[in-house]
């Protein structure tokens, strides 16, 4: 009976040990019966969670959104949510694409640098925390420019969200998160623009509402329609996000100041 007993624990100890973990069952769950990797078909190979696509592109939350932004990438609405309905998704090939911008190493810089200037501040050596930011990455957009419109058609057909945002910071007061150098900027880009309208004699239609001024001209043969507020003092809701219109705004200045300058070209005016 001991004997037996020892043969019966013997065998139960070997049939423990030859169970899979739970690590194995899903590494041989994502394998074919050959041992190669399964493929993934249908909605699972054409879209990713945000998540996944952070630890891709190794950056965080608020630099994978401004990139997102700047390269005119928007989230999707897959068929079947694989991942659950409470998942963000975006296509595969846009989170491909983004791996090879020049843009995402300037961000990954920047985040490194604003660790070591609140590294530096939190020691007390404010005069050092200064001298990293003022030396702090620059970059430009204007390769953004040339990628998402391939010609100035392109380009003048997007142009009135571009129109309304810069007229609207161009009436807006300055403060921590606009500083009044940008203010002025935006001022700069609509009377350079209201100018090439005016010298163009291509104004169509003027309309005046509560909210502003609605303005309608035919530029190149595209029609644009635009808001220009009241010169009246603005205030801003606290419920509006300002980091991601200054996102929009970044890329959109950088864009009429582009269609300006062919418009001035074109016109020899400038």
């Amino acid at each position: 009976m001991v004997g037996q007993a020892k043969a019966d624990r013997r065998r139960a100890g070997s049939s423990e040990a030859k169970r899979p973990s739970r690590g194995m069952l899903k590494k041989k769950a994502s394998h074919n019966s050959l041992g190669k990797v399964k493929s993934k078909r249908g909605s699972a190979a054409k879209f990713t969670t945000r998540s996944r696509a952070l630890r891709s592109l190794q950056i965080s939350l608020k630099d994978f959104r401004r990139l997102c932004i700047l390269k005119g990438i928007y989230p999707r609405d897959p068929p079947k949510k694989f991942q659950g309905s409470d998942k963000t998704y975006y296509y595969t090939k846009d989170i491909l694409y983004l791996q090879h911008e020049p843009l995402l190493a300037k961000f990954r810089e920047m985040s490194a640098l604003i660790k070591k200037v609140v590294r530096r501040a939190g020691r007390g050596e404010k005069a050092d925390a200064v001298r990293l930011y003022d030396n702090r990455p620059v970059y430009r957009l204007d390769h953004l420019i040339r990628e998402r419109y391939p010609t100035f058609v392109d380009a003048l057909r997007d142009l009135d969200d571009a129109l309304c945002l810069v007229h609207l910071f161009a009436c807006v007061p300055s403060g921590k998160l606009i500083p009044p150098e940008r203010v002025a900027n935006c001022a700069r880009l609509c009377r350079e623009f209201q100018a090439l309208v005016s010298h163009t004699h291509a104004l169509r239609k003027v309309f005046a509402s509560i909210k502003g001024f609605y303005f309608e001209a035919e530029v190149h043969g595209v029609s644009l329609l635009w808001l220009m507020p009241h010169s009246l003092k603005q205030d801003i809701p606290e419920d509006v996000d300002l980091k991601v219109l200054l996102t929009f705004l970044e890329f959109y200045e950088v864009l009429l100041q582009f269609v300006n300058y062919k418009l001035f070209s074109m016109r020899r005016l400038a």
